[in-house]
């Protein structure tokens, strides 16, 4: 349909899509016909519409098959995303009709999930089956902003400043603390400055991290650079290269803790005595009307006690809607 005066969405469609996605793959008008169980002259004539209704080309036609123009190349792009996503959105539908009554998308941050969430979520689903949870991790900011966008209905991280509209709810605290290996020259002393660290090689995680985030804005204030060694992606992780000699890390007591039966039985975790190595993490987003027996369950009063050390809630807290 070559009108363009209409919306593109009402000048092509997701069979042409699926055809020019298949043509993409395979090169050949011929064997995506086949994979779409078409002749083939029905699959030229409409990829020759979806040019027309575009205004430009997307195949360059060879002896040896055909080739995707640039535009044909940021169609396929596009296409494959919007293919996807109406994938999910056919599971999630077909979730409701096997009997699924409620779907939430939470996307959370490694300290949450490592230390919390997994008993947290794991009492809701006991206690409301009928309710489904997917869960994905991320880093903060990145947790804020895909509950900011609707790509997440709740936000379970460290807010900052970072929270914006959203409405958030206190849900835990903890503590970071130092790793060290026993035998370092820090493994015998109750608490230290962070900064006191500094003198040694670090193990750190991913760049973007809120511990990551924390660790440089401390050794900025006092004027000294982070010696860090070697980047990783888990917890898990950092324990392992802290035991292997490849420097110290900073991680949550929680997180720790769950490492005593492993390598944590040759590591020692010394307390900081810096304000910001006390946090709180809190539940987001964007309305929790819609997420009341959730974030009802995930309160404070409800959850397990919090990693010990007193930490100020910060001001802002939204109560649940009546």
């Amino acid at each position: 349909m070559n009108r363009p005066d209409l919306p593109l969405a009402r000048r092509i469609d997701l069979v042409s899509l699926q055809l020019v996605v298949a043509v993409g793959e395979t090169g050949s008008i011929g064997r995506a016909a086949e994979r779409a169980f078409l002749a083939a002259s029905a699959v030229s004539k409409r990829l020759s519409d979806l040019e027309a209704a575009l205004g430009t080309p997307l195949l360059v036609r060879h002896a040896r098959g055909v080739a995707l123009t640039p535009a044909g190349e940021s169609l396929v792009h596009h296409a494959r995303a919007m293919l996807a996503s109406l994938e999910k959105m056919q599971g999630e539908l077909g979730e409701f009709a096997d009997g699924v009554r409620g779907h939430v998308r939470v996307h959370a941050n490694i300290s949450a999930i490592v230390q919390f969430l997994p008993e947290d979520l794991g009492a809701f689903a006991r206690a409301h089956p009928a309710i489904k949870i997917d869960l994905e991790e991320h880093l903060s900011a990145e947790v804020l902003r895909a509950v900011q966008e609707g790509a997440a209905d709740l936000g379970v991280c460290h807010v900052g400043r970072g929270a914006g509209l959203l409405q958030s709810l206190p849900y835990r605290r903890d503590r970071l603390v130092l790793v060290v290996p026993q035998g370092h020259p820090l493994a015998e002393r109750p608490a230290v400055d962070f900064v006191e660290s500094l003198d040694f090689d670090h193990v750190g995680l991913h760049t973007g991290s809120s511990i990551h985030l924390a660790l440089h804005e401390a050794a900025q204030a006092a004027g000294r650079p982070v010696r860090l060694r070697i980047h990783v992606t888990g917890l898990d992780a950092m324990g392992r290269m802290i035991d292997n000699g490849l420097g110290i890390g900073v991680m949550p007591a929680g997180a720790f803790e769950l490492m005593r039966g492993g390598v944590g039985a040759r590591l020692v975790a010394v307390a900081l005595n810096d304000p910001w190595a006390a946090r709180e993490l809190r539940l987001v987003a964007r309305d929790f009307a819609a997420l009341r027996a959730l974030a009802e369950h995930l309160q404070p009063s409800r959850a397990a006690p919090p990693a010990p050390g007193p930490v100020p809630i910060p001001p802002g807290a939204v109560p649940l809607p009546a």
